[in-house]
């Protein structure tokens, strides 16, 4: 009965050991790196409307595709407006969308992935509908749900949660299958835990590893099918901004204004690779 306890407490003590050392790794190397440009690029969007000179709607008398200059520092676009504002609060959208959108896709495929791991009948139904997901690329995923919502923000999350429901769900049903085989799961099943019991306090928290490193590069991903999706007119509407409409109008000015799409794409370098060096970070600290 001692050594029975004995281990069951090293397996509870697991995942708090193991977010210590991922934490640890956010604060060195390329994963403070990442921290700092994503950080940078959500602070510019939270303080948007103290930051940009004008609203990103407002339309400047004879400013029409002007250079960058200190009245413009982005220049202005094709209908009078100032560019650095429109990117500010493009920002804004992206980041509403990417911390909205992927979170909930991975609590939503976390709990499929979570009890297929545990019930045979759930994980045969889950895993043909995550196929099926999978089965369409993203973008022809989008031009469906388009077709049903129609195009906007709302459709955009939609698109992104739906396309990380299926890589969270797998996942985390891969790890959990795992856990689930160590001796101090086992023993709680023989002193009688019930199935509920024994995903919520040892499976679940020993299984959350993976799923850390790939939301971080999941948000990535996400940055680049908002991108996509504006710049193919799916995706946020006008007049409204987002990063990948403005680069859109800005390839269509490119002749009239080729420092039109500077800003934003400089915006969305900085997030995704803010981001993608924030999960090289966790899964080398991951490994160790």
């Amino acid at each position: 009965m001692t050594e029975t306890v004995v281990v069951e407490e090293r397996g509870a003590a697991a995942p708090s050991t193991g977010r210590h050392r991922l934490g640890a790794a956010l604060l060195h190397g390329r994963g403070l790196v990442g921290l700092v440009l994503v950080g940078s690029v959500v602070l510019l969007g939270v303080l948007a409307p103290l930051l940009a000179p004008y609203g990103p709607n407002d339309q400047i008398a004879g400013a029409n595709l002007l250079p960058p200059s200190p009245a413009h520092w982005l220049g202005t676009d094709q209908v009078n407006r100032d560019i650095l504002s429109r990117t500010l609060y493009g920002i804004r959208v992206d980041l509403v969308i990417v911390f909205l959108a992927v979170p909930l896709g991975a609590l939503l495929g976390g709990f499929l992935g979570l009890i297929s791991s545990a019930w045979a009948g759930v994980d045969v139904v889950t895993q043909r509908v995550f196929d099926l997901v999978l089965a369409f690329p993203t973008l022809i995923l989008a031009i469906a749900v388009t077709a049903f919502l129609g195009s906007g923000l709302l459709t955009v999350a939609v698109v992104i949660m739906v396309a990380a429901i299926p890589v969270f769900g797998r996942m985390l049903r891969g790890s959990a299958l795992v856990v689930r085989e160590m001796p101090y799961v086992e023993s709680s099943r023989v002193m009688g835990a019930k199935q509920g019991w024994v995903l919520r306090k040892h499976v679940l928290p020993n299984s959350l590893e993976p799923v850390i490193v790939q939301l971080a590069l999941s948000m990535s991903v996400a940055v680049f099918i908002e991108g996509a999706m504006s710049f193919l007119g799916i995706g946020v509407r006008p007049p409204d901004p987002s990063l990948g409409s403005l680069i859109k109008d800005g390839v269509r000015a490119m002749y009239d204004a080729p420092t039109f799409a500077l800003g934003p794409l400089a915006v969305v370098a900085a997030l995704v690779l803010g981001f993608l060096l924030v999960a090289q970070a966790l899964s080398k600290a991951r490994a160790q």
